[in-house]
């Protein structure tokens, strides 16, 4: 049990570490080797299709379970309140103190919007909560996939999907979103009519186009029941979703990565713990955030790694998967490698480290093909701040596509500007019928019961109905012109105030230097959620989240290039209302508001696709006791929206 003593304390240890080492560095340090991969057993899961049942008929309020209550939804990574310890998915770090922002100088704001093209609101709240007939879980927050090729715009969220033409007509189920559950060959998420019983918990969906293969690849978490109860399972597993030609609303073949890593199925026994008899004793692993990547030989997935059961301490690394593309394309592929960071780099371990994915098919051909990633540091320290990120790299990747893969990998520290995990994001007062039914105790006294499903009348929120604005990790990583494109949320100083903003990276892989960097903030905004896209040329479109004193939250973006960092901020939906999500309040038990957690950024052709969180309904407290979802644009626990945007640069 020596690993599992070492992946226990490493979130106490690796700060020993970063104090010893997180000096301010001038250069890029000598790289260092990750361990050498174990190779596993890929499993079949079929075939599937992209249908599904109709949305709900009818407006379904105070129902039971209206939350998962195995995971408590899903979870947000924490903003200066980090804790492997948190309830559901999106776990953070007990290191992740919120930091001093570095001062800048505003951003610019762009008053036209001449590089914008088609635009549409994406999936939502309503679509998520009322599709397969309903049967689904109240879920916060999206968690948004995106990925575009060959004429098709791919979304998927928590926890359905959709797929449009690139004039943003939706081309699934009757232009209705189908849920997660039902693509991927499980039972609904819920059974609210009955006899079937509760099917697995999916969340964290992540997507990529390959050119060089015409094919799309779709990831989620998967965490399984105790038969056909509520109660999570041991066991959880990638599953990943591969369309057998280029067109996604055809057939997929369904693959899958066991990743309790308890040593069952295959896995490696990495020492996670569970909690019995108020005793630790051995458990499961739950394979927290994946992402997805590729280069011209592999697909690559990565995880944070903590113990399964919520509650149950240890962060042990992130976890990286090497899979043959080629292969999968196939439908041939039957292994992949597994590349454990638990003892590697300056930290003990990698947290986040995201996998590059490439501008059409621009990938890097040197030491026989190379996947890069970057990852971010200040979750580890005990100040919330860090001076560096880490570059990744796996080479000789051709030999994935070999009867005996041969993978090296290295990490590269990188010295950047300051950034630091930023704080809670703000949003204007607004419409928040949902909190006005909580407490209502005289003109609907039972709004909280019948309509928002909780016996209480407290609608206590955090800090005054805040955003967040996550924990500074590593946000998507592009591959393209010959560099590696990265960016994270960060706290930011403004004349003063200090805010959610957003640091940014251009860096040259050969060199592990920088080209070009910097950070984004405004005195009364604030920035979240950055998502990179970048054509082969290097002319790149920067998506995020704008919310602040005066902004309700909106889909914003900026362009960025090496040669001058990103641009004016420019907003290509402007928020409605205000973010009205269950939570916000303290009495629903989520611990947190979770906003985010991610969002995304695809090419094709000579554009930047992109898509962010964002809210575009609002409606008063007597409209929504009439009609919870407000005439069909929210739900009764929640009004997120997703935008998707065309930007040409």
């Amino acid at each position: 049990m020596r690993r599992a003593s070492l992946g226990v304390l490493v979130a106490l240890a690796v700060l020993a570490v970063v104090a010893a080492t997180a000096s301010d560095p001038k250069a890029a340090t000598k790289p260092t080797s990750l361990p050498n991969p174990v190779q596993g057993q890929l499993l079949s899961g079929g075939t599937a299709t992209l249908t599904g049942s109709a949305p709900a008929s009818s407006v379904q309020t105070g129902l039971p379970d209206e939350l998962d209550p195995a995971t408590l939804s899903d979870a947000d990574a924490a903003n200066g309140g980090g804790d492997e310890n948190t309830p559901g998915t999106n776990r953070s770090l007990p290191g992740a103190v919120r930091g001093n922002g570095l001062p800048i100088k505003p951003s610019a704001r762009a008053k036209s919007n001449p590089g914008l093209g088609a635009n549409w609101q994406g999936l939502n709240f309503h679509d998520q909560r009322f599709a397969n007939n309903g049967n689904q879980f109240s879920v916060e927050p999206p968690d948004q996939g995106l990925c575009t090729g060959n004429g098709f715009v791919v979304e998927a969220v928590n926890d359905v999907v959709q797929v449009y033409d690139t004039g943003g007509n939706a081309l699934l189920n009757g232009g209705h979103a189908v849920d997660l559950n039902t693509f991927y060959g499980y039972p609904a998420a819920i059974d609210r009519t009955g006899g079937t019983g509760d099917g697995p918990e999916i969340t964290d969906p992540s997507c990529i186009y390959d050119a060089s293969v015409n094919r799309f690849f779709m990831v989620v978490l998967t965490l399984d029941r105790v038969g056909k109860t509520a109660t999570i399972a041991q066991t959880d597993h990638l599953d990943i979703a591969v369309s057998d030609t280029g067109d996604p609303t055809g057939t997929w073949s369904i693959y899958k990565i066991p990743v309790q890593d308890d040593g069952t199925d295959g896995t490696p026994d990495h020492g996670c713990v569970q909690i019995i008899n108020h005793q630790l004793v051995h458990g499961a692993c739950l394979g927290d955030y994946p992402h997805i990547g590729s280069d011209a030989n592999g697909i690559y997935l990565t995880t944070n790694e903590f113990s399964l059961q919520p509650g149950a301490p240890g962060f042990f690394g992130s976890q990286i998967y090497a899979i043959s593309k080629q292969a999968l394309a196939n439908g041939t592929a039957t292994s992949f490698l597994h590349f454990d960071t638990l003892g590697a780099g300056p930290d003990g371990a990698g947290f986040t480290v995201w996998p590059a994915q490439s501008a059409g098919t621009n990938y890097a051909s040197d030491n026989n093909g190379t996947e890069y990633f970057l990852s971010s540091r200040a979750v580890f320290t005990e100040d919330g701040t860090s001076q560096s990120i880490l570059q990744w790299s796996l080479t000789n990747t051709a030999s994935l596509n070999t009867a005996t893969p041969n993978l090296n990998g290295t990490i590269t520290e990188i010295p950047v500007q300051e950034y630091a995990v930023p704080g809670l994001a703000r949003q204007p007062a607004g419409n928040h019928p949902l909190g006005d039914c909580i407490a209502d105790t005289t003109v609907h006294p039972t709004c909280n019961t019948t309509v928002a499903g909780i016996a209480t009348h407290d609608n206590t929120t955090f800090q005054n109905h805040s955003l967040n604005a996550n924990d500074s990790r590593m946000q998507q990583v592009m591959y393209a012109n010959g560099k590696l494109w990265g960016a994270l949320d960060t706290e930011v100083n403004v004349a003063g105030n200090n805010r959610a903003g957003i640091a940014y990276y251009v860096v040259n892989p050969n060199s592990g230097s920088v080209v070009v960097q910097g950070q984004l903030g405004a005195s009364n905004t604030d920035y979240t959620y950055p998502a990179i896209g970048v054509l082969p040329s290097g002319r790149g479109v920067m998506a995020f989240t704008l919310t602040g004193d005066n902004d309700y939250p909106s889909a914003a973006y900026t362009g960025i290039d090496a040669q001058v960092g990103a641009g004016a901020v420019h907003v290509a939906q402007a928020g409605v209302g205000a973010w009205d999500g269950f939570t916000q309040y303290v009495r629903f038990g989520a611990g947190r508001p979770r906003w985010g957690d991610y969002g995304a950024a695809g090419v094709m052709g000579n554009s930047v696709w992109i898509a962010s969180e964002d809210v575009e309904q609002t409606c008063d407290y007597t409209t929504y006791f009439a009609d919870p979802t407000c005439g069909g644009t929210r739900g009764a626990l929640s009004n997120w929206s997703t935008h998707i945007s065309q930007v040409t640069p």
